[in-house]
């Protein structure tokens, strides 16, 4: 399994990062992760669908819990053919609970738990903590991705706009 270093850092501690590392252009890799209902669910649940796919390390925090309502006010906006899927090793019972405390709607919360196929296949595990690192990717109808955000502090938030400018790129 490979490992990069100097990408990140958490609360200013360098940290690093681990599995294939993806880039503009590549096919998007497939993984294997839980919905709210413990059914599996993998890229190829969303195929044919422009994907903005964000991991964050737990939506029990205030910076994944920021992020994951703002994209739930930004996919009010976007058509039918964009998805927006969150992508947390938190459990899928803690995912659907928070959803519905906080009015999430639009978001497809998934879990990466059992065997952290996203985010070893995107490169985005932190070794250190075990969690994923805060990033986005946005994967066009063709799965091919288009788009990447690796957050350089874990703890900051994204780029909304320009994620969203990815994405509307695509339609």
């Amino acid at each position: 399994m490979s490992e990069r270093t100097g990408i990140i850092t958490f609360k200013g501690n360098p940290m690093t990062l681990v599995g294939q590392e993806v880039k503009v252009g590549d096919k998007a890799p497939d993984f294997t992760v839980v919905d709210n209902g413990l059914a599996a669910a993998s890229l190829l649940t969303y195929s044919g669908k422009v994907k903005i796919i964000s991991a964050v390390p737990s939506l029990d925090t205030p910076v994944c819990n920021t992020e994951t309502r703002r994209f739930n006010q930004e996919a009010a906006n976007l058509p039918g053919n964009v998805v927006v899927l969150t992508i947390s090793l938190d459990l899928p019972f803690a995912q659907k609970r928070w959803c519905a405390a906080s009015g999430i709607d639009r978001v497809v919360t998934l879990s990466d738990y059992r065997s952290r196929s996203f985010g070893k296949n995107y490169g985005i595990l932190i070794e250190e903590l075990m969690l994923l690192t805060r990033a986005i990717f946005v994967v066009d109808a063709n799965d091919i991705v288009r788009y990447i955000q690796i957050v350089p502090e874990v703890t900051s938030e994204p780029d909304y706009a320009a994620v969203i400018a990815a994405a509307k790129a695509l339609l």
